[in-house]
């Protein structure tokens, strides 16, 4: 018998190389180089569309002419929900005919739930297909069952083996494909194990070139490594149109959906659920489960507005100061980045005349909610100056705003909408950068102005 080739391929970013060495020469990665074997190339599979192995076609159906981009007809293409809001939100506005989405998680965030559900709502109207590759599907009927789901018209398939899947979609021809999950996926062709490199990456191409081709809506559960990002080949995250994200503890009531990537709609955007009894439910309105505060006031706390996506979501942050007994204190921040609180203590040690150097500092998001963008940093800062100077701050009070290096507040976007949706909650003072001030405030809502730092300190 013919010795079966291999090559080994960067789980960062999909490179191959003929032999093994310690540093991929693509991304700069050390240890990311695996073995793979490489099957042979089936007979007649080089050119046919829409099969397992074959390349053509993996953008869809092939134009063999050159057109204009606007001559092109978006009609082909129309949108439907997924029966939820929240899920649509996240997605740009609905599921695309010929996506593939990628839904990842930590083990028990909710992803085979959500997917349940979805699928149970959209099976009532559409033809849906769901593929369970982990769960028996007497375990799939009890946790439909126990959510008191819906289950009649649902196309159910217990299976691992994407040549099969391939052909019971091809005759079932649903509108919607899901896989739980691709990381259990195999083709007989590879000879790797299901999980592995080569078959999470063969086994993605298979199914997109097929959703592709056949204009189904493909979503796939995807595993998550320990520090939180998807598990298996960066390719994988290439090849797909939208990335999703469920976040949220087994300890946790609220999951938060955030998109990574979405080829058809804002990233970043957040939907947020609510882990009830009967399933995921969505919350129409985070902003109201995010202050749920106590009716006293405590120093060290303040509301502050972010924007997720495409819509302002208003959230609590904490500042905790003690003195510390060791030589080096401790800067700990959980929903916001480290490195950036320790900047922020410079700037307000420099600009604003507090020394925190000799303080434990610990600064906590309400909620679980993980804050990516900087107009967080001006209520960080009055938050560590309220609890530093043990002074509980007003309850209507609203903060926003970038603080630079030299004291200043800078503008953020999106400035006027955010004083509204503060306005909306019934805070009645804000703290903004003077490029955010509108030229009108809401009804009952006192806008202060800021241009530096030591402004901002007087205006508390």
């Amino acid at each position: 018998m013919a010795k079966a080739k291999s090559a080994f391929v960067c789980t960062e970013c999909g490179a191959e190389f003929s032999k093994w060495q310690g540093q991929c020469t693509s991304c700069q990665e050390w240890n990311t180089l695996s073995e793979v074997r490489l099957a042979p190339a089936r007979p007649g599979a080089s050119g046919a569309i829409g099969s397992v192995t074959g390349r053509s076609g993996y953008a869809g159906t092939l134009s063999r002419e050159v057109v204009d981009l606007a001559n092109v007809d978006l009609s082909e293409v129309p949108r439907f929900s997924s029966t939820f809001g929240e899920f649509d939100r996240v997605l740009g506005g609905g599921l695309v005919p010929g996506s593939a989405v990628l839904l990842g998680g930590n083990p028990g965030a909710g992803k085979s739930t959500l997917l349940l559900q979805t699928a149970c709502k959209l099976a009532q109207s559409r033809r849906v297909l769901y593929v369970t590759g982990e769960e028996s599907l007497s375990q799939v009927a009890m946790r439909a069952h126990r959510l008191q789901l819906p289950v009649q018209g649902l196309k159910m398939l217990a299976e691992t083996s994407v040549e099969t899947i391939l052909a019971v979609a091809e005759r079932e021809r649903p509108d919607v494909l899901v896989i739980d999950s691709i990381q259990t996926m195999h083709l007989e062709d590879i000879a790797s194990a299901p999980g592995g490199v080569a078959q999470v990456r063969e086994s993605a191409a298979a199914l997109t070139r097929f959703a592709k081709h056949s204009n189904t809506v493909l979503l796939l559960v995807g595993h998550v490594t320990k520090d939180g990002s998807l598990a298996g080949p960066k390719v994988l995250e290439h090849m797909i149109d939208a990335s999703l994200l469920l976040e949220g503890g087994a300890d946790s009531r609220f999951r938060t959906l955030r998109g990574q990537k979405n080829r058809f709609g804002a990233v970043n955007e957040l939907g947020v659920f609510a882990m009830l009894e009967h399933g995921l439910k969505e919350v129409k309105n985070p902003s109201a489960i995010f202050l749920s505060r106590t009716q006293e006031e405590a120093p060290g706390s303040l509301v502050m507005v972010v924007w997720e996506g495409t819509r302002p979501i208003l959230v609590e942050v904490q500042a905790l100061l003690d003195d510390s007994p060791l030589g080096n204190p401790r800067r700990v921040a959980v929903g916001l980045d480290p490195n950036r609180l320790s900047m922020l203590l410079a700037v307000l040690h420099r600009h604003g005349g507090l020394f925190t150097g000799d303080q434990d500092v610990f600064l906590n998001v309400v909620g679980g909610v993980k804050v990516l963008e900087t107009s967080a940093d001006l209520a960080v800062l009055l938050a560590v100056v309220s609890s530093l100077q043990n002074r509980p701050l007003p309850r209507e009070l609203v903060v926003f705003g970038e603080v630079g290096l030299s004291g200043e507040i800078r503008p953020v976007p999106s400035g006027q909408e955010r004083i509204v949706e503060a306005a909306k909650h019934g805070f009645t003072r804000a703290i903004v950068p003077r490029g955010n001030a509108p030229k009108q405030s809401p009804p009952g809502m006192e806008v202060v102005a800021v241009d530096k730092l030591a402004e901002a300190l007087e205006a508390l």
